[in-house]
């Protein structure tokens, strides 16, 4: 008798040890719902953003202004972009050479500073840059985040390094002489002749006309981001979290109103 009962006993305890194991307070799975979320407050922080500097109009998707404006957040938490100028480049090589497709922000005065062509590398393309490489002499163009360097004069003349921030995709840049500088095959001319931009030997290249003005513009650890369609690139600049984090911080009032906005629409 007495061993059926320590063999019941064992049962019970076996099956309540399970019963144990598989429950889960319902405290603990249910879902946290948020009126208003670090997400949704960015989303609008950059809408605004995107929408006060009428990117839209100048051809700048909000997709792309998104990438952009998320990576130089995260690397100015880095501490790798200046403190002194909210100055941040784009050049979206999804549109074709001949397209104003390089775009200067200022993020602080929400004002388009410069909208004008960018050349692409020539492995990277003819109109269209559809193939990306950091590796010397590729000649193909580096997609990602960049910090502007020193300036110097070179064979372009003055011309200004970049330093690539994306291990794998960008950072050769400097081994590579990938920088900044004005190329006579960049402007209304080539394109009439051709139907698009000459092309660099991976550089980003801009009329020789504005050079001087552009390079004064970005210089001195400024974001140049180089967008393309290229499955394989990832970067973790582009974690929206941590960029919400400090667009809060140095936006307080805008990310304020955004709060208040999200809230009204929920």
């Amino acid at each position: 008798m007495r061993k059926y009962i320590l063999g019941g006993a064992g049962v019970l305890l076996l099956t309540f040890s399970l019963f144990t194991l598989s429950w889960k307070s319902p405290i603990e799975t249910s879902p946290i719902v948020r009126t208003a979320s670090e997400d949704s407050l960015y989303n609008k922080y950059v809408t605004d953003l995107y929408d006060s500097v009428h990117l839209a109009s100048s051809g700048l998707s909000r997709v792309v202004f998104e990438k952009a404006i998320t990576g130089y957040f995260n690397l100015k938490m880095d501490g790798k972009v200046s403190n002194s100028k909210s100055v941040i480049s784009i050049a979206d090589m999804d549109q074709a050479s001949s397209s104003k497709r390089l775009w200067i922000i200022d993020l602080d005065k929400k004002k388009l500073l410069m909208n004008t062509w960018v050349a692409h590398g020539q492995g990277s393309g003819s109109n269209l840059a559809t193939h990306f490489s950091n590796v010397n002499d590729s000649f193909q163009s580096s997609l990602g985040f960049y910090v502007t360097g020193e300036i110097y004069s070179g064979k372009h003349g003055r011309s200004l390094k970049l330093d690539g921030m994306d291990n794998g995709y960008n950072d050769n840049a400097r081994m590579r002489s990938i920088v900044v500088h004005g190329a006579s095959y960049v402007g209304q001319g080539t394109i009439n002749a051709l139907g698009r931009l000459g092309r660099s030997q991976g550089c980003p290249a801009v009329a020789p006309e504005l050079a001087d003005q552009l390079i004064n513009t970005i210089s001195d650890k400024t974001v140049l981001f180089i967008n393309g369609s290229d499955q394989h690139y990832a970067s973790r600049f582009l974690d929206h979290h941590l960029a919400a984090d400090l667009a809060r911080e140095n936006t307080s009032e805008i990310m304020d109103t955004a709060s208040k906005s999200v809230i009204a629409n929920n």
